[in-house]
């Protein structure tokens, strides 16, 4: 039997976008409704370019990958999209907002999520990412 919260929190993946809660639960409740689940280790990225690598090397994004936030909105709507189930959750773990040459980027790494999550909702698939 489901609980409340889980019913809850599987009601915040479905509509996408961020999402807030321990990395356990959130892959149990995306598991649960048939979505690719890809944790991304962001503890060693120190730097925008960091982060992106570790993106890219989570969600296998192809050897073309540019290594822009250009180039990861355009990977992370083409893997959302080419999923057979309804999306994907990505949990972006241990990123360092304090590292000076990250804190800058981090903002416009979000909004690159928060844009993906917008234009595969457009297309019928969900992506729901959350910052642990």
């Amino acid at each position: 039997m489901m609980t409340s919260t889980h019913d809850s929190l599987q009601e915040e993946i479905r509509k996408g976008g961020q999402v807030q809660a321990a990395e356990d639960a959130l892959a149990g409740a995306a598991g649960a409704l048939g979505y690719a689940v890809f944790p991304v280790d962001c503890a060693r990225a120190k730097s925008k370019s960091a982060v992106l690598r570790a993106i890219a090397t989570a969600v296998d994004f192809p050897e073309f990958f540019g290594g822009n936030l250009d180039a990861l909105l355009d990977c992370l709507t083409a893997t959302v999209l080419d999923q057979p189930g309804p999306g994907a959750l990505l949990l972006l773990k241990d990123i360092n907002g304090g590292e000076p040459a990250l804190a800058e980027h981090l903002e416009d790494i979000m909004t690159t999520f928060a844009d993906a999550a917008e234009y595969v909702r457009d297309n019928g698939k969900v992506l729901a990412y959350a910052r642990l």
